[in-house]
């Protein structure tokens, strides 16, 4: 269900920002008329398909990572253990990031401050960042869950 929500979404989003950009540099290179406002209107879809793409990457584990040590790991609790070890880094440095989304969407709350343009309220962009980073801190702890969980499996072959 989740996958198929997430699918959906960020295809969607992308989609928007693609036609977007499309529509955008046929009017201003093909017509020589820009379409004003649009590229503020795409800034709106691009930061949910950011924070929310980040959030995918979390959700399917498929963050860009260097893990070398993976390659001398032999074993499955092995890479557990590292697993175990670079999701708490993630979680804290997301909980830190997140912390300070949670203060900037407090002050966009505050402000409602409006873009330049179309005077919509910045808001509904800004709020794509607190969002992102808790959904990611919630697949992070999930992914994290799954590697104590096969740390406590090896453990009790061990002692049983």
């Amino acid at each position: 269900m989740i996958d198929n929500i997430a699918r959906w979404v960020l295809s969607l989003l992308i989609g928007t920002v693609a036609i977007a950009q499309f529509v955008q540099v046929f009017t201003r290179y093909v017509l020589e008329t820009p379409v004003m406002g649009l590229e503020e209107a795409t800034m709106f879809p691009s930061l949910w398909l950011f924070m929310l793409g980040a959030a995918n990457a979390s959700r399917e584990n498929t963050q860009i990572r260097a893990n070398v040590l993976e390659i001398f790991i032999k074993t499955e609790a092995g890479h557990a253990r590292l697993g175990v070890l670079t999701e708490t880094v993630s979680l804290a440095v997301s909980g830190w990031l997140a912390w300070w989304a949670w203060d900037f969407t407090r002050y966009s709350w505050r402000t409602w401050r409006e873009s330049a343009t179309l005077y919509w309220p910045m808001f509904w962009g800004d709020i794509a960042l607190l969002v992102g980073l808790l959904l990611v801190m919630a697949f992070t702890l999930r992914t994290l869950a799954r590697h104590v969980r096969v740390i406590s499996r090896e453990r009790g072959l061990h002692h049983g």
